[in-house]
């Protein structure tokens, strides 16, 4: 203690800030200062914590950490607000993570702090950090006492069996050491942190805590023993298990246990042996029959015997070579050797200890193959095709199977639903009754997606195994309801400027209906167009257009009626819902430089009277007489066919027009030639409208001074009827699924019928060959014979006449009839003028 104060003196003597400095004394009161830091401190704590006191509070000082040791082992300074006082601040020394303290090694650490507040000079101060040993490593109670813990286990446990297992700890749990970081976090089941050696009967009961051996050390003091004991601190019982002759056995293992730093305990574990427990083996059942069907093919599980014991094996003893059935010795399991027929077998099985023979037992087992029909039921519609209605409420029955089992039992029929993803809980099988299961909703992606057609399979099965099953196939389409009523938009209201020009947009009305397909709708405007309602709606789009002259000064809003009619919704294509929207578009004056102009198509003819007068007065314009028209053609067979004239007068009546088609030409079906518009017939499916936008001018020069004229021009196709109104109705035609069977006759002959007209075919070209050839080599034979002897019959001539000295003038190739069969050999006379022969 006394050290202690000397050594704090002299740290305060030595902290004593130097004449002639500019820093504040108390910046830092609490310094300098020894602390303790013991060596097994976790990552993350705190070292220290140091007042920091400025002058100025409105921001925080800068503090920072100083070491003359390379790698020391903390984080840099935290600064905190102190709640408690003004301008005063806390600064927070932490251990940094993975920092490893080893007393041994480094036992202080001499760290500078150095503050500085905003506006004021800089101090520093030392903070003495002493490092202490850590506490020393404990052993449990029961492992560390003098006599030591005690171990029971049985005499038959299997070698090298974990019997024990060394756990050291530290307070309050198990130790890890810091310094090895790849050490895994324990985890016991079983037992509480901080057991160590549980006691084990048969080497069970050992928790799931290995001791990492790379931060402990186990060492067997004693070696006079069969046990082992393993660097993770388990002992285990001997490599060749324990001498079962001796019935009591005791073995002392004296362990010491030692850390990296050096700390160690000790104790001792007595492993006493018991004598083995054996239950006799024994079978529940003496004698048990078994039925199984005939098909059943090799090493096919039949049945299994099971008897108590202790390492029960299992053999057939009868027959002594069993021709059907073999048996597993460890399992039980009894297969087949071979397909099994209709037959009957008594097999007499034996289970008995491996370890000890003696102890044994029999049982008897009745296999009776029994013979059954393969064939599968059959059911009545072999498929089923229906279409439904989206509104089919669940639980309703689509059909009824009507299956039978050619062995007689339909009770024991089994009716399951196998479903792809797409059609999953929408049916169920109620026996033989196929249901809705779930709505079946027409309206939806996932029904769009595949065809509105759901598919599934009913599979019917009878009988045991092998499993006899049919496979009935279910398609149902799903047919659509027109269900909702279209829904308006809220707030259909619009603004348009009354000197905005014929076909100008005005907004879109954006009607909902949630029947499929979604927003399928016509939209159409109650009353009849004129000043009172110079707007048009498309058809389809629901896209409101000008179509007359606004003028504010008569009305300044409108208020339009439109009508959504919902299309293509329903089965039935004259059921059709449709609902009444309120649209409100108001008119905006445009004011420019103190006048107003107004009027959407005589805007560009009129001008100011003065500055500051709003009457305007009217300039010569161009005037087409009407300024809308609605038209209805039939598509012709011609090049081109006139659709109307335009009247259009000019002041002065002599300038001379120009036509021009401004808008919805699109797709270049019109033309104009002077003031006639003429339609290009193409090959149109459906009736079509269109609406055309004509502007008229005086000149070139005088483009500004003009009109425009809007036609509406209904197209029908010559084999389509002219509508009795400007609304088109679509109507998707359903197809109507037809199944067509076509049974085809095809003979299969069995095998033995092909093997023997093969062989036939073969005999019989093998016989040709022969009969061909051997006509071959007599032709050639009696050929080359025939040669031979009468070349033999010419020289002898010639020389006979040589000899005589004179030669007849025709001895050459004369021949005398004499020639040899080459088949038989027998020789015979030839008469060339009658052919016959003469045999010699």
């Amino acid at each position: 203690m006394g050290m202690h104060r000397r050594l704090t003196f002299l740290l305060l003597l030595l902290s004593l800030r130097a004449p002639g400095t500019l820093v504040r004394a108390a910046a830092l009161p609490d310094l300098p200062r020894v602390v303790a830091l013991s060596e097994d401190a976790e990552p993350g704590s705190r070292v220290a914590e140091v007042t920091v006191s400025c002058t100025n509070a409105s921001s925080s000082p800068d503090v920072t950490l100083h070491s003359t040791e390379p790698g020391h082992p903390f984080n840099p300074v935290a600064v905190s607000a102190d709640p408690t006082a003004a301008a005063t601040f806390l600064a927070e020394v932490t251990l940094r993570a993975g920092a490893q303290l080893d007393a041994h090694l480094v036992n202080q650490y001499n760290v500078t702090l150095r503050a500085a507040c905003p506006g004021e000079g800089v101090v520093e101060k030392t903070l003495f950090v002493q490092v202490t040993a850590g506490q020393v490593l404990p052993c449990d109670a029961p492992f560390a006492s003098a006599e030591g813990d005690v171990v029971q286990v049985l005499a038959d446990v299997a070698p090298r069996m974990p019997l024990y297992a060394v756990l050291p700890q530290l307070l309050g749990g198990l130790r890890v050491s810091a310094s090895c970081p790849m050490c895994p976090q324990p985890v016991q089941a079983g037992a509480s942190v901080g057991m160590v050696g549980p006691q084990v009967q048969g080497g069970t009961g050992i928790p799931s805590l290995l001791p990492p051996s790379a931060c402990q050390q186990f060492r067997l003091r004693n070696h006079n023993t069969p046990l082992t004991l393993t660097h993770q601190g388990l002992v285990l019982a001997p490599a060749g298990g324990f001498d079962r002759s001796e019935d009591n056995q005791a073995f002392r293992l004296e362990i010491e246990v030692m850390d990296r730093l050096g700390h160690n305990c000790s104790g001792a574990v007595t492993v006493e042996v018991l004598p083995p427990r054996r239950p006799r083996v024994t079978f529940p059942e003496l004698q048990r029959s078994v039925t199984v069907p005939e098909g059943i093919g090799p090493l096919e599980v039949v049945t299994q015997v099971h008897a108590s014991g202790n390492d029960v094996r299992y053999a057939i003893l009868a027959p002594t070579a069993p021709a059907l059935f073999t048996i597993d010795e460890v399992t039980g399991e009894i297969r087949s050797t071979r397909r099994l027929e209709v037959a009957h077998t008594h097999l007499l099985v034996r289970a008995y200890n491996a370890l000890h023979p003696a102890d044994h037992a029999t049982a008897t087992l009745n296999i009776t193959v029994q013979g059954m029909d393969r064939r599968a039921p059959s059911c009545v519609p072999a498929i089923y095709v229906s279409q439904v209605s989206e509104t089919v409420s669940p639980g309703s029955t689509l059909m009824t199977l009507r299956c039978t089992d050619p062995a007689g039992d339909e009770g024991s029929l089994r009716y399951t639903l196998e479903e792809p993803l797409a059609s999953r809980f929408l049916f169920r099988m109620e026996g033989p009754q196929l249901q809705v299961n779930t709505t079946l909703d027409y309206d939806s992606e996932a029904a769009a997606s595949v065809g509105f057609q759901f598919t599934a399979t009913i599979v019917v099965t009878a009988g045991e195994q092998p499993l006899r099953s049919t496979h009935v196939p279910v398609l149902v389409t799903v047919t659509p309801v027109n269900e909702f009523t279209p829904t308006c938009p809220n707030g259909a209201i619009f603004t348009v400027l009354e000197t905005a020009p014929f076909g100008s947009a005005v907004g879109r009305v954006a009607g909902t209906d949630r029947d499929y397909p979604p927003d399928s709708l016509e939209y159409s405007l109650e009353g009849v167009p004129g000043p009172s309602q110079p707007f048009s709606i498309d058809t389809h789009t629901g896209e409101l257009r000008v179509v007359g002259p606004l003028d504010s000064q008569r009305q300044k809003s409108y208020r339009l009626v439109v009508r959504l009619r919902d299309t293509r919704n329903d089965l039935n294509p004259a059921k059709r819902w449709s609902s009444l929207c309120d649209v409100a578009v108001r008119l905006q004056v445009w004011v420019q430089a103190g006048w107003v102009n107004r009027g959407a198509f005589m805007h560009q003819g009129y001008h100011a009277a003065s500055p500051h007068s709003r009457q305007a007065v009217p300039d010569p314009v161009l005037v087409c007489t009407p300024e809308v028209q609605e038209l209805r053609i039939t598509a012709g067979l011609g090049s081109r066919q006139p659709v109307t004239r335009l009247a259009c007068q000019g002041s002065p009546d002599s300038v001379t027009l120009v036509y021009a088609i401004t808008g919805g030409n699109e797709d270049g079906r019109f033309r104009l030639e002077g003031n006639t518009l003429f339609y290009i017939p193409d090959d149109l499916a459906e009736p079509r409208t269109y609406v055309l936008l004509v502007e008229v001018w005086g000149s070139p020069s005088a483009r500004r001074r003009s009109t425009v004229v809007a036609l509406v021009v209904h197209v029908t196709p010559r084999s389509t009827p002219v509508p009795p109104s400007t609304t088109a109705r679509h109507t998707t035609p359903q197809s109507e699924m037809r199944i067509i069977v076509r049974t085809e006759a095809v003979w299969h002959p069995p095998a033995w019928f092909v093997a023997v007209l093969t062989i036939s075919c073969a005999l019989l070209l093998a016989a040709l060959g022969c009969l061909a050839r051997n006509l071959l080599y007599c032709n050639r034979d009696r050929s080359k014979l025939l040669l031979v002897k009468s070349s033999q019959d010419t020289v002898e001539q010639r020389g006979s006449e040589e000899k005589w000295g004179h030669a007849p003038i025709d001895s050459l190739g004369q021949f005398d009839g004499r020639a040899q069969d080459p088949c038989t050999g027998r020789d015979y006379l030839f008469n060339s003028v009658t052919g016959a022969r003469r045999w010699i």
